[in-house]
């Protein structure tokens, strides 16, 4: 045993073990991603640096840093081993159907079989449980009736506080429809459909449709780094996990961030 354990320090303290050990916790643990956008303002910035918790829904298929190259070139699958899958309110890391080559940031808001539709920037969601379920867990102010069945208006927004809608964002031709209005669809078999917190900025299922479980990367786990656009470092969010980042103290900073830096009024992202 001892002779074992010598050979495997002797290889973790060589270059090609030290590679084989950063990679495969790459590959199988966690991953470093940079929040390059504000589609989740406020939950999570603009220069946050996290670490990803690659195991949370699954294996996915590693891919070589930066190149995105697959460590299986010849197949074309994603995923390498299933696991659990995304929860409604989830926040989850993905590659988005239509660049595969792209990882993506988004909240998970309807699981397969869900239905919803959004009006007046409104998300309406009709949870695939049923209208006694869904009377029996919100409360009777949020819940319309359309087409006979039961909606929850805005289902996440009393949990999740980073989610918002921008108030100079009004109805016109400048802004893409789907903002604004959506129409009603039900969420695909083993599909999830992501949309950013900062609704009105964000690139998301409202565009290229829902994601096939398959291109589900992980979860972020906690933010081991984050500057502002002025290259401040925030210290109060270094070591935070996005349920820590979600406390008033948190997003209070970070709406009061935004108020006073938001350079990206009109950008969908």
């Amino acid at each position: 045993m001892k002779e074992i354990l010598h050979k495997a320090y002797k290889f973790s303290n060589s270059w090609t073990g030290t590679i084989v050990i950063v990679l495969f916790v790459i590959f199988f643990i966690a991953q470093a991603f940079k929040i390059p956008s504000g589609s989740m303002k406020d939950s999570l910035l603009i220069g946050d640096h996290l670490f990803a918790k690659k195991f949370a829904y699954g294996i996915p298929m590693p891919h070589l840093p930066f190149l995105e190259v697959s460590i299986m070139p010849w197949s074309d699958k994603l995923r390498l081993m299933d696991g659990d899958r995304p929860q409604r309110g989830d926040i989850v890391i993905f590659r988005p159907p239509h660049n595969t080559k792209q990882h993506f940031v988004k909240r998970c808001v309807a699981l397969p079989g869900d239905e919803l539709f959004v009006a007046n920037k409104d998300l309406y969601i009709h949870h695939n449980e049923g209208d006694e379920w869904i009377k029996s867990n919100f409360d009777k102010e949020d819940i319309v009736i359309f087409a006979e069945k039961l909606w929850v208006k805005n289902p996440y927004m009393k949990k999740h506080h980073g989610i918002h809608h921008d108030e100079k964002i009004k109805y016109n031709e400048q802004y893409p429809m789907p903002i604004f209005n959506f129409a009603p669809i039900k969420v695909d078999e083993d599909h999830y459909f992501m949309m950013g917190d900062n609704r009105d900025h964000s690139n998301d299922s409202r565009f290229w449709g829902a994601v096939p479980y398959e291109n589900i990367e992980g979860t972020p786990w906690f933010v081991y780094f984050s500057i502002d656009e002025d290259w401040e470092i925030r210290w109060d969010r270094i070591g935070k996990s996005p349920t820590d980042l979600e406390s008033p103290e948190h997003l209070n900073r970070a709406v009061q961030e935004r108020l006073a830096k938001d350079k990206d009024d009109y950008g969908i992202y």
